[in-house]
């Protein structure tokens, strides 16, 4: 018998969602336990028909205003009106949320796709958000590794101390071929984002306290799971890095097996987060080429909530929405399912 929606709970605002602000975390807890005793809200132990959402990169850095890659989508404030969605979301079902898994875009400042890690003859480094990186660029010098970082990266074992410019030289020719040849986006520049210990890599503050009570209400842990952390690749998807070896054949990185032997493992697993057009697109990407690869079935339990998404957009200079679209359509096509948060999940198909 389906569970009915409950309502929101008081303390939320959505007027704060595009804030920054502190979590009371010991009022809400008391908040939490006198809700699941008022609507007689079970453990999430006792759940016969186990649900998972999954919520990609809903951080500080993509979905508040001025931050450094806000996801604003075609309406400009894309990612705050997900997150107020996506909050009421979860508070009107959590009684049918088994587990809330969060993944965290997590970089420093040494890695491939920020600006530090290139440099030109005349000195100059690639702007953020206007340089794409092609491998005509690397063969030409255009743009090549600044030989001063070279010093301060962790590379692969392989790599002896007095081959190590040398050796990156020839693996960011290889990388940016990779990226072609596997249909990836172009290397592109970011801003610094997502810093490993600054405010920009938290989760946003209202999806944090609606994680925290769904935690005590239903007495299950919110799941955070890192990634982006090596220098020679970017992750947008969870599941896996870009690029997993060298020009040699050997590994600078591995997939994320374990996290999609988790997710898999539910009944139910509900996809949102930012951005639609790059972590999570690619994450549906990867999790789809998983399941076609195993059992074409499995896409029947992934349910992709479109109104809990945005695309990259940056006015005049790149709009990301049509491949977004493509990618949803695609695992429709699959045998996912493309739903609207504000249905009841009842009605969902």
């Amino acid at each position: 018998m389906p569970l009915p929606q409950l309502p929101l709970p008081q303390h939320f605002d959505a007027a704060q969602v595009n804030q920054v602000w502190r979590i009371p975390y010991q009022e809400r807890q008391s908040e939490a336990l006198a809700w699941a005793e008022q609507h007689a809200i079970p453990p999430a132990s006792e759940d016969n028909f186990r649900t998972c959402l999954l919520l990609i990169d809903v951080q500080n850095t993509f979905c508040i205003p001025g931050y450094e890659l806000f996801v604003g989508g075609r309406s400009g404030n894309g990612a705050v009106e997900d997150n107020v969605r996506l909050c009421q979301f979860i508070y009107r079902n959590l009684s049918q949320l088994t587990k809330i898994a969060c993944t965290m875009d997590t970089h420093t400042a040494m890695q491939i796709f920020h600006e530090i890690f290139w440099i030109n003859d005349a000195g100059e480094h690639p702007l953020p958000l206007q340089t794409l990186i092609t491998q005509e660029d690397i063969e030409s010098r255009k743009w090549h590794v600044n030989p001063a970082v070279v010093s301060r990266l962790n590379l692969p074992s392989q790599v002896s101390e007095s081959d190590k410019y040398t050796w990156l030289k020839a693996y960011s020719e290889h990388y940016v071929k990779t990226l072609t040849l596997d249909e990836k986006y172009p290397l592109a520049i970011w801003p610094y984002h997502a810093m490993l210990g600054g405010i920009g890599h938290a989760v946003v503050s209202a999806v944090d306290e609606a994680c925290f009570f769904h935690t005590i209400t239903r007495k299950t842990q919110t799941h955070y799971e890192i990634k982006g952390q090596s220098p020679l690749t970017e992750n947008y998807s969870v599941l896996r890095p870009e690029v997993l070896n060298d020009a040699d054949g050997k590994p600078i990185a591995k997939k994320n097996s374990a996290f999609r032997k988790m997710l898999l493992g539910y009944d139910r697993v509900i996809i949102a987060g930012q951005a639609k057009s790059h972590c999570v697109a690619w994450t549906v990407i990867d999790l789809l080429t998983e399941i076609q690869q195993t059992d074409a079935a499995l896409a029947k339990k992934i349910y992709l909530v479109d109104d809990l998404t945005s695309p990259v957009v940056v006015p005049g200079i790149v709009d990301y929405t049509e491949p977004a679209d493509a990618v949803f359509a695609e695992a429709l096509e699959a045998g996912m399912h493309v739903v609207q948060s504000t249905e009841p999940i009842e009605r969902w198909t």
